[in-house]
């Protein structure tokens, strides 16, 4: 059995996984330690390491709020259960589960962690590579920096480094990418087969890799769970910006701070810019957290609208979401206010707006007729652009909404399929039962033949083939339904998602 490997920048050691047959390789460092002079800096190379380095457990998760652990709070109950986890800067390693018989050529999936850009980490016990590596596929998770760490800005950041002025997180992701296309031969993968992945927040670093020039060539395919966002009214999200813009937040808070200038802010410790980043989020909300900066470098345009940018990567996407996420309702209260909506969000089309919703509307009956996915929403704005621009690059749809056990009855919560996909169902508190392992096997399969060819479709596991799984079109809007068990699902588009969608796309084109 293969345990030991060399690298560009050494030899590194695995052990076993619970699968004698797979062996995991923890923590290993794909760039230099992001402090000192490397805080708010592109990664920088990794050294090389004398003797054997022994990959056995996670490096530090990145610098982010204490984890509480509270069994009162979902996800800490989910999967956030170690109040004691190592925390720290020096946190951009990933983690590796391959076949240990002497394979080669195996296609290769990296993932990328959600947690909102500010939270998360590759150790979660979700995340366990090893069900599927079983199935021919090395499997990669990926640790970056993320919140104030990753994703701050500030004009002396941009005057140092005009050429990576933001987005420190995504380059991480990007280098830690690159860094297995490099080396991941040695651990018997493709380096011309790689799938990338995530969820939530890890969904939209997808998106962001796909709409950045410098990844083609890098990325085969992609899996965007959960973090394909457009808004069927219009919204600010919130975490993206413009680089000015969020130069602008970066001085305000270097004031909040206390400090006058980058090297200042680079000498305060870690724990303490921490904890004025959670003060200065909890004194000013949402909108002061740090996020995506189009900065007309790593990042063209919003990465939410990676389905509407030309020059986005020509590579088929599987992507979906869970039953009770993400949902959009026009911010309206009554007739007038519906009204005023109207005239301001769709001039020009107003009646043919008003004429979806029951008159006089009231809150109830607006929320009732008007809320949509939000997620559905972008994959049907995403093939329709696609279909008028001519593009043939496949999107695959899914929906989540299968029956979760447990005392508190949460419903497809956000996040509750990574259990499934991952196939670690035997990992969680709930009382899962055989349906729910015959859905986790049934979907693994499923992205497993996505993450080798780029088609969902083909056998299982067991060599039997599976439900037939096809390429969404508006014209034949069918998705795969992910509930007691897996079928193709017809999805029509109703007269309201029609007329949003058209004027979505016309609002930002």
């Amino acid at each position: 059995m293969i345990r030991k490997v060399k690298t560009e920048n050494g030899w590194v050691k695995g052990l076993p996984a619970a699968d004698p047959r797979i062996t995991s390789y923890k923590g290993i460092p794909f760039a230099a330690q992001p402090v000192g002079e490397n805080r708010w800096r592109a990664p920088q190379p990794c050294p090389d390491w004398e003797g054997e380095l022994e990959a056995y457990a996670f490096s530090p998760i990145p610098m982010q709020a204490p984890i509480s652990a509270d069994p009162k709070n979902l996800y800490d109950r989910e999967w956030h259960v170690d109040q004691e986890i190592p925390m720290g800067e020096d946190c951009l390693t990933l983690n590796i589960w391959a076949p240990a018989d002497g394979r080669r050529d195996m296609p290769v999936f990296v993932w990328y962690f959600g947690g909102g850009l500010q939270v998360g980490y590759s150790a979660e016990m979700e995340f366990d590579g090893e069900r599927i590596a079983r199935r021919g596929i090395v499997v990669v998770t990926v640790n970056y920096r993320v919140n104030v760490f990753g994703f701050l800005c500030h004009p002396e950041i941009t005057k140092e480094a005009p050429e990576a002025p933001a987005n420190f997180g995504f380059l991480d992701q990007q280098a830690a990418t690159r860094w297995v296309r490099r080396n991941i031969a040695a651990f018997g993968g493709d380096p011309d087969n790689i799938t990338i992945g995530g969820q939530s927040a890890g969904g939209m670093s997808v998106s962001a890799q796909i709409t950045c020039p410098e990844n083609k060539g890098l990325i085969r395919r992609a899996i965007i769970q959960s973090g394909a966002f457009a808004p069927p009214y219009p919204f600010n999200f919130g975490l993206c910006s413009d680089l000015k813009t969020a130069e602008e937040r970066g001085k305000a808070f270097f004031d909040f701070l206390g400090v006058k200038s980058l090297s200042e802010a680079r000498a305060v410790d870690a724990v303490t810019l921490r904890n004025k980043m959670l003060e200065w989020e909890g004194k000013y909300g949402w909108g002061r957290t740090f996020g995506e900066a189009v900065d007309g470098v790593f990042s063209r345009r919003n990465s939410q609208q990676w389905f509407l940018d030309e020059n986005r990567l020509d590579i088929p996407v599987l992507l979906g979401h869970t039953g009770n996420e993400f949902f959009g309702a026009p911010q309206a209260k009554d007739e007038a206010a519906l009204a005023a909506l109207a005239k301001e969000a769709f001039p020009g089309s107003e009646e043919t707006f008003l004429s979806f919703f029951s008159h006089p509307a009231t809150e109830e009956s607006i929320k009732k007729e008007g809320t949509l996915n939000s997620i559905e929403f972008a994959v049907r704005s995403a093939a329709a652009y696609q279909q008028r621009a001519g593009k043939k690059l496949p999107l695959y749809y899914y929906c989540f909404d299968p029956e979760i056990p447990g005392w508190d009855h949460p419903g497809t919560f956000h996040s509750c399929d990574l259990w499934f996909f991952f196939e670690t169902l035997a990992k969680c508190w709930r009382p899962f039962k055989g349906k729910h392992y015959d859905l986790a096997r049934q979907m693994c399969d499923y992205w497993c033949n996505f993450i080798r060819t780029g088609d969902p479709n083909g056998a299982d596991s067991q060599g039997e083939t599976l439900p037939a799984w096809p390429v969404y079109d508006p014209e034949n809007p069918i998705r795969m339904f992910f509930g007691e068990t897996s079928a193709a699902q017809f999805c029509p588009e109703t007269p309201l998602q029609k007329f949003l969608v058209e004027k979505y796309l016309e609002r930002e084109k």
